[in-house]
């Protein structure tokens, strides 16, 4: 049974289905566009953050490679989901030894999340990108390129892939709101900018269940919807920690996790975007270079398995302790 368009998943309903369509990334997409007119290119390793355009990428170029005929030539893998040597000597290998189709020599496989490859399954891959590469070139994406080895990264084009710009979110929230038929204030979509930290996929799915119901959307409707700390409640946390009331900070940090269900990486992430903004009457330079160091061991115990709220106090008690009461 085929979904109403009412009811599509908007970040796959406005998907961009050629790198003309793609908005932001303008070092990348111009590059990707030489590729797919030339009919040639390596192997590719796409890095970078979430929801910033890899996949959608990967997938234009495919359609504008091959045209109505893509899929026949296109293979999208997730090695978090397989991610052992075995798949690297079944599948990938299977698919990449076959011939292509139409009038374009190769094809090919997008390897999604590359970097949760094991060190023996990406060996594995290395040997196959190698010995097929007349009849397939691959795309890695991955979050982190630190995790993929060297002898893969020195085969392929690496391309960086940043945040999304204000300006680009933006330009497609106003876009897709307006195909929806919604109105949408220029609060609600500051509040989606803050929100989405530069997360294209988050600021559209954010849109999309703020707009469940209410045809004109507002910065309060999306305040119900948001899964992460917002600029104000996190001002105001830190706030109250640098002011030395350690009890208040962690009441307004329990009531971001119950309330607004954000995750311990979300909050950290919000306080590490707002140490700029602090004054340094407040929080002098050096402190906050400390701090800096002090909130990656937190991400790393966070990585680790740690428990988000003990850690979160633990950078909250750390700024209460340089208010001028604590010291």
């Amino acid at each position: 049974m085929s979904v109403r368009a009412s009811e599509a998943v908007w970040v796959e309903k406005y998907r961009p289905t050629s790198l003309s369509e793609m908005v932001g990334q303008e070092a990348i997409v111009p590059l990707l566009r030489a590729y797919a007119a030339q009919r040639s290119m390596p192997h590719l390793l796409f890095a970078g953050p979430p929801g910033t355009g890899k996949t959608t990428a990967a997938l234009a170029l495919a359609r504008d490679l091959y045209g109505p005929e893509w899929r026949q030539n296109f293979l999208e893998l997730n090695s978090s989901d397989e991610r052992g040597i075995d798949t690297v000597r079944t599948s990938i290998k299977q698919y990449a030894r076959t011939a292509p189709l139409g009038d374009v020599g190769f094809k090919l496989l997008l390897l999604d999340e590359a970097d949760s490859l094991t060190s023996e399954a990406q060996a594995a891959l290395r040997r196959t990108m190698e010995r097929y590469s007349g009849s397939c070139r691959f795309i890695l994406s991955c979050n982190y390129s630190s995790r993929i080895i060297d002898p893969i990264q020195s085969r392929c084009a690496v391309f960086r892939f940043r945040a999304y710009s204000p300006e680009a979110i933006r330009q497609q929230l106003e876009r897709v709101a307006k195909a929806e038929h919604r109105t949408i204030t220029p609060e609600a979509i500051e509040t989606l900018l803050g929100a989405s930290a530069g997360d294209m996929r988050r600021a559209i799915n954010l849109l999309q269940l703020a707009a469940a119901g209410n045809e004109r959307i507002t910065a309060e409707t999306v305040k119900e919807h948001a899964t992460v700390p917002l600029r104000r409640e996190v001002e105001a946390m830190l706030s109250a920690a640098l002011a030395g009331n350690f009890l208040d900070a962690r009441g307004r940090l329990y009531a971001i996790i119950t309330e607004r269900g954000a995750s311990g990486e979300d909050i950290l992430r919000s306080i590490h975007s707002y140490l700029p903004d602090i004054p340094d009457t407040v929080l002098p330079p050096r402190e906050k270079v400390r701090l800096v160091e002090y909130l990656g061991e937190i991400d790393f115990r966070l990585a680790q398995g740690a428990t988000d709220r003990v850690q979160l106090e633990a950078v909250l008690a750390h700024l209460a302790a340089q208010a001028p009461a604590g010291r």
